[in-house]
């Protein structure tokens, strides 16, 4: 109980710290080039460029981030996937997140899992730089052992350009 009571205490003492600075909120707009892992059917694309709209609250070393990724012409059909991430750090940064596909107006049976690692640069005042890569794979991976676990899925190499408010 006393752990809780000193965890509690802490948080609260610190809390004032922790306040939205400068550009916490972030809009922007970006692309990502999408390659699947494992040789598919010659009857599809095994990558392409896809776009995404992208809204972070990034107060401290601790942010959110949410996207929608519009996909054309993936595996032979139109999707989007909209996403959220939990981020960590500031201009190098990783990222775990959590999404689903609607392709061609039919959402997935199970969500994708993301990991993500980033570098996150302030080019001009409000005016930020974010290039990352990212790995999704999906949920029927055993999450327990996914290191050894994974053994397919798409890596993304993506840039985006966003206004800090």
């Amino acid at each position: 109980m006393k752990k809780w009571i000193v965890l509690v205490a802490l948080v609260l003492f610190f809390l004032p710290a922790v306040q939205a600075g400068d550009n916490a909120h972030r809009i922007g707009v970006g692309a990502n080039y999408w390659m699947a892992l494992d040789d598919l059917d010659e009857d599809f694309d095994d990558n392409g460029l896809s776009y995404l709209a992208s809204y972070q609250y990034w107060p401290t070393l601790i942010g959110l981030q949410a996207d929608v990724e519009f996909l054309p012409d993936m595996f032979g059909e139109d999707a989007i996937a909209p996403a959220a991430y939990l981020l960590l750090g500031k201009a190098i940064y990783a990222a775990a997140g959590v999404g689903i596909v609607n392709q061609d107006g039919e959402w997935a049976d199970d969500p994708f899992f993301a990991l993500k690692v980033g570098l996150d640069l302030e080019v001009l005042p409000s005016l930020y730089l974010d290039i990352s890569g990212s790995y999704r794979f999906n949920s029927e991976v055993d999450l327990e052992d996914a290191f050894d676990a994974i053994d397919t899925d798409t890596v993304f190499l993506g840039a985006a350009v966003r206004i800090g408010f």
